[in-house]
């Protein structure tokens, strides 16, 4: 199969143990960084924003930011850590982002996102540069407002534009609201892909079970799921099942371990609090019998204890598949 699965950039949701814990469930489905800002980069910890382990390829990296000159040096920085993609986001509707000028905003400007676009693939011209996007932002009309926008950021040589099929509303809406309000428009982006067979073009946005990917599958070049691979992790399973490799299968026994090793490792080499990696882990068994006692234990016990093993396998105990 060549056609791409990937795991949305989620704020707070998918950062490195996160993903260390999704590749153990899927190897080949594509896992995306949370946004980090070309400013984060440029000022603050590096290491904490671009550490990862080998075993998370393949692997995209999110900046957030709307100057070239400021994601030039980012994507400088970002070079040596051998990231598979870099991707700008130009659809995240937060206040914060909104105050900085970038996320969501930049669909209004796309010279400024091809600028970007193309600064960025200068910097480091070995590692192709994406967009991920919405269909429009507010009370503008969608249909020009994304044509134009692809239009122009591909004149950067941009191939690869990922779709979130909902607009944002800047004015108005949470970002929590943003994700379910807005009302989502499939056939616009289907448009898309039609009008420009040259481009590698992926949909994101209320994609939860196998069987719409199914439907939706053949229309795009990939697809993107968001809340549903870290609310019910094991449809990463799944999906490696229906779409890469029918024999896949997975140990849970083997996962446990896989992850309480892992945790004190972090814990050994980082100080990370074993609640920091558990807390992933706490929709592992949503809808299996014991997924009460599993969520119960880590959730409460994981900030007390200094070892994983203290919390994971009490709760795997409980667990019946």
């Amino acid at each position: 199969m060549n056609k791409i699965i990937s795991v949305a950039p989620m704020m707070d949701w998918t950062d490195r143990h996160c993903r260390y814990f999704h590749r153990l469930l899927s190897p080949s489905v594509v896992l995306y960084t949370e946004m980090v800002t070309a400013n984060a980069l440029i000022h603050g910890d590096v290491g904490r924003h671009l550490r990862f382990s080998d075993s998370e390829h393949p692997i995209v990296l999110q900046l957030g930011g709307s100057d070239p000159i400021a994601l030039t040096k980012a994507v400088k920085i970002a070079t040596p850590y051998g990231y598979d993609e870099i991707n700008l986001n130009c659809g995240c509707p937060s206040d914060r982002v909104q105050s900085g000028a970038f996320g969501a905003c930049l669909m209004t400007e796309p010279k400024t996102v091809r600028d970007c676009i193309s600064a960025m693939q200068d910097a480091c011209p070995d590692t192709p540069m994406t967009v991920k996007c919405r269909i429009g932002i507010d009370d503008a009309d969608e249909q020009s407002m994304l044509r134009n926008f692809i239009d122009v950021v591909s004149q950067s040589g941009c191939k690869t534009f990922i779709i979130h099929a909902r607009k944002a509303w800047l004015n108005g809406l949470s970002p929590k609201e943003n994700r379910d309000i807005p009302p989502l428009d499939y056939d616009l982006v289907t448009a898309i892909k039609q009008e420009n067979p040259h481009l590698n073009v992926q949909l994101n946005g209320g994609i939860t079970s196998i069987e719409q990917m199914r439907t939706l599958m053949p229309h795009y070049n990939g697809l993107m799921i968001g809340r549903a691979a870290y609310q019910s992790p094991r449809i990463l399973i799944d999906i490696e099942q229906q779409f890469y490799n029918p024999n896949w299968a997975v140990n849970d026994a083997d996962v446990i371990n896989a992850m309480v090793d892992y945790a004190n490792q972090q814990y050994e080499d980082h100080g990370t609090p074993i609640k920091s990696v558990t807390r992933h882990m706490v929709n592992f068994y949503q809808g299996v019998k014991g997924a009460r006692q599993w969520r119960q234990i880590i959730s409460e016990k994981s900030r007390l204890v200094t070892r994983a093993e203290d919390v994971l396998m009490p709760a795997f105990k409980n667990i019946e598949i």
